[in-house]
């Protein structure tokens, strides 16, 4: 029987043995403990396949498979993309696991290579975006309806007889918040290890096995990072193996912590993972994203077992976010697998009162002077216990309170509008880079970081602390929205820093929302004739500007903002966004169909200045 399997090695036949134990009695695993029970990741054989081969800028580059595992008597093979320097030796390694909708990408492989890693980048959900080899969509499609002939055909993951892919899902009835059982799930009653998060969780473990079987590498120094689902992937792969030892999400693995199954809770949620999290780890978290909260991720560091951790949020961004956040994952790869790198410690911070006025004071690691303290806060978080709205959490507004230095600490009072509401504050440090580092962003797009921040964690005063306080609400409502003077930027976000162009949530402000019958204004001052562009959520309109060192004043109504559809924006009530820009494209739904209308032009000359952003009667 030995010798027919080495000649049926890609059958199924010979690949019959199981990589999951039965259940036993029939019955579901109900802990996390059951559910990783009887699995050994090294165990079975990797069988690689290589799919291509490149070399590009000393770096060896390859797509290929390797054996995830046998499920319901067929092989799984996880499609990647694995590269490492050329002629490395004794290598950390990273696994990369991309979000939902991405690819297992080369941007990511190479970038990391040129910094001395070898990479494997998972394509868990099918998708490969590498230099002559691209899967999109149809091509998943085409691959598993085994659709050899088509001229688009490629190889690329096989999930076998099992359903673990996104973006498209094999099964229609394929839920990652699912245990129920179907004709693609592994067990026959309602069970973890019929969920896809499971699936991918085991895929990237036996990631680590590759990585820890190629002749180049350190075994002792793997690390693992994925943004969005990739980032609770990475939460739930640090939690299963100890062979991690570094760890990156970013914008998932904090808040996946409400499912109505006890099962799922116990199993796949991400506190169930949390828990049990002793590597040293940092959590990338924008401070609006809808996928991450802000406000889980301090439950998250409650919950670790690693006295090792950071935290890096940015205020305003959702989802996304530029160098200065971006670069502190790899910052901690460094630190941790190379030893090439020292993190400040975290931040330590208090909160005092006086006359009813909150104070917050933030001491930084001083072994290394940082650039900037900032100091942000807001009202529009929930309170504990109270359900997430999304609208809120990815419009909410951070206000900058004004901190002054005394020693090694800075202090700010946080004046408040609104004592019904709780508030949440924290503080970012920026500190410089020795030298620029370079790296592929969430969405694989380059960018070179000269610096980074570091975030405290956030303390959240609830509104019955701040009767008890006797706190006072100072804040009065404001016509004028922006002056555009000193740290104005701080207040405003872009992901594009190389621009000009602005956003602010300041509208979703009660401060800054418009009274009755108000227009808004504001003064512009543009080297040259130029069309700028002002936004609000999905409205838009084109100031045209004269050019010339006078200030234009432009005053506008709500009929003077279109959406794509030509429709105008009906009042001013309920604007959460605010954009300055030179060009954007409008996208709306009319009659179930998309329509696109783009607005401005590219800019010519210097910046445009701008000054007292402001609501007129």
């Amino acid at each position: 029987m030995t010798g027919l399997c080495s000649l049926l090695a890609g059958l199924s036949l010979c690949h019959a043995q199981e990589s999951l134990p039965p259940l036993i009695d029939g019955n579901a695993p109900q802990t996390y403990e059951e559910l990783w029970a009887g699995y050994d990741p090294r165990k079975e054989p990797l069988e690689t396949e290589i799919l291509k081969e490149w070399e590009q800028e000393g770096v060896v580059m390859r797509v290929l498979r390797y054996r995830i595992g046998s499920f319901k008597g067929k092989r799984a093979m996880m499609a990647a993309i694995y590269g490492f320097p050329k002629g490395g030796t004794k290598l950390p390694a990273l696994v990369q696991i991309h979000g939902g909708g991405q690819y297992a990408h080369s941007e990511a492989v190479m970038t990391n290579a040129q910094r001395g890693y070898a990479t494997i980048s998972l394509a868990w959900a099918g998708r490969i975006n590498a230099p002559g080899y691209l899967v999109n969509e149809k091509e998943v499609k085409l691959f598993w309806e085994e659709k050899t002939s088509d001229p688009q055909y490629k190889v690329t993951t096989d999930w076998g007889n099992l359903d673990a892919y996104h973006a498209p899902v094999r099964n229609a009835k394929t839920s990652f918040q699912s245990l129920a059982p179907t004709e693609w799930t592994l067990d026959q009653v309602g069970s973890p290890r019929n969920n896809p998060w499971f699936l991918c969780t085991l895929g990237a473990r036996r990631a680590l096995t590759f990585l820890e079987q190629q002749p180049e590498v350190n075994p002792e120094k793997l690390g693992v990072y994925g943004h969005s689902m990739g980032g609770k992937l990475t939460v739930l792969t640090t939690a299963a193996d100890s062979r991690v030892k570094a760890s990156a999400p970013s914008c998932g693995g904090v808040s996946d912590r409400d499912a109505e199954s006890p099962i799922f809770a116990n199993t796949l949620g991400d506190d169930a993972s949390l828990r049990r999290i002793s590597c040293p780890i940092i959590f990338l978290s924008p401070a609006n994203d809808t996928h991450g909260h802000i406000n889980d991720l301090q439950k998250a560091l409650g919950e670790i077992r690693s006295k090792e951790w950071r935290v890096t949020c940015s205020p305003h961004h959702q989802h996304q976010d530029t160098a200065p956040y971006q670069v502190a994952g790899l910052l901690w790869m460094d630190q941790w697998l190379k030893g090439s790198f020292k993190f400040p410690r975290t931040p330590e911070v208090s909160l005092k009162w006086k006359e009813g006025i909150p104070t917050f004071t933030v001491s930084p690691d001083g072994s290394t002077p940082p650039l900037s303290v900032d100091i942000f806060y807001t009202q529009h978080g929930q309170n504990e216990g109270e359900k997430d709205i999304a609208a809120n959490t990815q419009s909410r507004f951070w206000r900058l309170a004004h901190a002054e230095k005394s020693g090694n600490a800075w202090s700010a009072e946080l004046p408040l509008f609104d004592l019904q509401k709780p508030v949440w504050v924290y503080a970012n440090i920026l500190y410089p880079l020795a030298m620029p580092v370079s790296g592929a962003g969430y969405y694989y797009a380059p960018y070179t970081a000269t610096d980074y921040h570091i975030s405290s964690a956030m303390l959240m005063v609830t509104p019955a602390q701040l009767e008890a306080a006797g706190a006072k609400a100072t804040l009065k409502p404001s016509l004028l929205i922006e002056s555009f003077d000193k740290d104005w930027q701080k207040q405003w976000f872009t992901y594009d820093l190389s621009q000009w162009a602005r956003k602010t949530l300041k509208l979703y402000d009660p401060v800054w929302q418009a009274p009755a019958g108000a227009r808004l204004a504001i003064d512009i001052r543009s080297e040259n004739p130029n069309q700028l562009v002002i936004g609000l959520d999905l409205h838009g309109t084109e100031i045209q500007l004269k050019g010339g060192s006078d200030w234009q004043e432009i005053i506008l109504t709500p009929a003077d903002f279109h959406n794509a559809a030509g429709v105008p924006l009906s009042s001013w009530e309920g604007i959460r966004e605010l954009r300055l820009g030179s060009r954007e494209t409008l996208t709306s739904r009319d009659g179930g169909i998309e329509k696109r209308l783009n607005l401005g032009d590219t800019w010519q000359g210097a910046d445009p200045q701008f000054r007292n952003l402001r609501w007129v009667p």
